[in-house]
């Protein structure tokens, strides 16, 4: 039996994270350096470095959200660790639901059995690692070749981008529908999923309504929050239906 909140997980967690912090704090000090050196003012820096801590926290919230949805079944330290350093939001919380599924398992379980702990953090890191090889390696060809495409034929070039923007979006859409097959309970993500994109596009009227990128940096999160209290009554809704 693994305890997901154990000491060492987190002792190992913290290992990770401060020495990140302590790379920003020294990239920052560069930055700053550097930025004197050029001649910028200083209030202009200050000014710079206030508004960015500002609009770093909002995404933040999005993040602290999939730590709470992951911290269930992996407990707190892992998902701490992932979405703060590497991890992507999308991809952390659709892959563990995923490895989770095919144990048998659902995210509202506490994960202990060790060997399918494992198995979801393997499942977690193997996919962040192709960005390591396939950016260094393909990266400048494929931008290249984008490119290339682009200003041969400019129609293509932005269809090509477009397709796969689509292809990445209904990966994560697959997740969501696999489960209708289960009949109208499998359609409970689909609702939440719904609701979510109804709260964003709201958002992101408001924003535009208000000529306003502030509703537009909390769009995430508002829909985030707004869609896990949906999840409730709509679940409540759906064993209605079916009692």
């Amino acid at each position: 039996m693994i305890n997901p909140n154990s000491g060492l997980l987190f002792a190992l967690a913290a290992i990770v994270i401060v020495f990140v912090f302590i790379q920003s704090i020294f990239f920052i000090a560069k930055a700053w350096k550097q930025a004197k050196k050029i001649g910028m003012k200083t209030a202009t820096l200050k000014k710079t470095v206030i508004s960015s801590a500002i609009f770093t926290v909002i995404p933040s919230i999005s993040i602290a959200m999939g730590i709470l949805v992951l911290s269930k079944a992996l407990g707190l330290a892992v998902p701490w660790m992932r979405l703060s350093v590497i991890g992507s939001l999308a991809y952390e919380t659709t892959v563990a639901a995923s490895a989770v599924s095919g144990y048998g398992y659902s995210m509202a379980d506490t994960i202990t059995n060790p060997k399918v702990f494992t198995s979801i953090l393997w499942a977690m890191s193997i996919g962040t690692l192709a960005a390591f090889v396939v950016v260094p390696v393909f990266g400048k060809k494929i931008e290249h070749g984008m490119a290339k495409m682009k200003n041969k034929n400019s129609h293509w070039g932005e269809l090509f981008g477009a397709a796969l923007f689509i292809g990445m979006i209904a990966t994560f859409f697959g997740a969501q529908f696999s489960g209708i097959q289960n009949g109208l309970v499998g359609w409970i993500p689909v609702f939440v999923m719904i609701v979510s994109a109804l709260i964003m596009i709201l958002c992101n009227t408001i924003s535009k309504h208000l000529k306003s990128d502030v509703m537009e940096n909390y769009s995430l999160p508002i829909s985030m929050i707004g869609a896990m209290v949906s999840s409730i009554p709509i679940t409540k809704i759906v064993m209605a239906i079916l009692a």
